[in-house]
């Protein structure tokens, strides 16, 4: 899934609308790419943990792809480079 423009308080609601919307599978891993995004704010981060939790209760995997250096930077302040799988790309991604 890719992520393109902002992610933050006026549009992460419909983020975390679409992932239920993503049947996955055990074992199966969800891919968000970030390659295309510009901004992400706070409520964009609890965006990407809500992802890791829907896959999660799959007993599915997710991985974030292409991560912008600002978002980097947020996920390393806070710890969650520690928690999210990070790829160069997506097809790093799907490919481990």
């Amino acid at each position: 899934m890719e992520i393109i423009g902002e992610l933050d308080y006026s549009n992460a609601a419909e983020l975390r609308d679409r992932l239920t919307t993503v049947a996955l599978e055990p074992g199966q891993r969800l891919v968000l790419d970030l390659a295309g995004m510009d901004f992400c704010d706070s409520s964009g981060i609890t965006a990407l943990i809500a992802a890791r939790n829907h896959a999660h209760a799959a007993r599915a995997d997710m991985a974030l792809a292409a991560v912008p250096s600002h978002t980097l930077r947020v996920l390393h302040i806070v710890g969650l480079d520690q928690i999210f799988p990070l790829y160069p790309d997506s097809d790093a991604a799907t490919r481990s």
